[in-house]
C-alpha cells in the first residue's frame, strides 16, 4: 500500500541524489503522462472500491489516490480529482448502505459476510449502537470498519439523509488530505529539483511524514474509541 510507494520513492530519491538521470522525475512524469481524465476516473473507481463492502478490504484506494495526486498539473485538475475522489467515496459508502437496507442480515450470513467474520460484524454493530452518527464519521478513518459501518447503518433505523450528513464531512476531510499532500509534494519537488540536488529527499520526507501522521491519527482515534468498540 502506501508503504510500497514510500519505498519506491525513497529508492528513486537515493538514485537521483547520486547524479545522472533522475528516476523520481521519471516516475512522476510517467504518472503525469496518463490522460488526466482517465487518471481522475481511475482514482474515483479505486476509492469507490475501497469504501465498498464488496471489495473494500483489498483495494489500496489510498495509495492510488496519492499517486494520482502527484500528477496534478494545475488547479482545475486538483479540483477535478478532489471532487471525483469525494464522489467515489460517497458512492462506495452509499452502495454499502443500500446493500444493508436491501439484504440486511442475509448479507452478514452470506459467503462474503462469513469471510469478513462475525467478530467484525458485531464490532461494527456495537460501535454504531453506542456512538450513532459520530461512529459513521469516525469509521472512515478506522481499518475494516470503514467498509462495514455503512452496511450496518443500512440495517439500522438511521435514515440515508442522516447517514450522508455524517459521512460526507469525513469523506471530504479524507480526500482533501490525500489529494492536497500529493499535489503539493510533487509540485514542490518539480520546482526545486533543478536547483536542489536533495529535492527528491524532500519529496520523500513529505510523503513519509504524511503517512506517519495518518497512522498516528488512526491509532489515536482507535484508542479514544476503544471503550465503544470493545465488548
Amino acid at each position: 500500500m502506501i508503504a510500497h510507494l514510500v519505498e519506491a520513492a525513497s529508492a528513486a530519491a537515493a538514485a537521483s541524489g547520486t547524479g545522472g538521470s533522475d528516476p523520481l522525475s521519471w516516475l512522476l512524469d510517467l504518472v503525469q503522462s496518463v490522460d488526466p481524465v482517465l487518471r481522475i476516473l481511475l482514482s474515483a473507481v479505486a476509492i469507490f472500491g475501497e469504501t465498498s463492502i464488496l471489495i473494500g478490504l483489498v483495494v489500496p484506494g489510498d495509495t492510488i489516490v496519492l499517486v494520482s495526486s502527484t500528477a496534478t498539473a494545475n488547479l482545475a485538475e486538483y479540483l477535478g480529482l478532489l471532487v471525483a475522489v469525494i464522489v467515489g467515496s460517497l458512492g462506495g459508502e452509499s452502495i454499502g448502505f443500500l446493500l444493508g437496507r436491501l439484504f440486511g442480515p442475509r448479507l452478514r450470513h452470506s459467503r462474503l459476510g462469513r469471510r469478513i467474520g462475525e467478530k467484525n460484524w458485531m464490532r461494527a454493530e456495537r460501535y454504531l449502537e453506542r456512538r450513532g452518527g459520530p461512529a459513521v464519521f469516525l469509521s472512515r478513518f478506522l481499518p475494516v470498519l470503514h467498509s462495514l459501518v455503512p452496511v450496518t447503518v443500512g440495517t439500522s433505523e438511521m435514515s440515508y439523509r442522516r447517514f450522508l450528513a455524517w459521512t460526507t464531512p469525513a469523506c471530504v476531510l479524507w480526500a482533501g488530505a490525500y489529494v492536497t499532500v500529493g499535489w503539493l509534494a510533487a509540485g514542490s519537488y518539480r520546482e526545486l529539483s533543478a536547483q536542489l540536488h536533495w529535492a527528491g529527499y524532500l519529496f520523500v520526507a513529505v510523503i513519509v511524514v504524511f503517512v506517519i501522521v495518518v497512522a498516528v491519527v488512526k491509532k489515536l482515534i482507535e484508542r479514544a474509541e476503544r471503550r465503544h468498540l470493545g465488548d
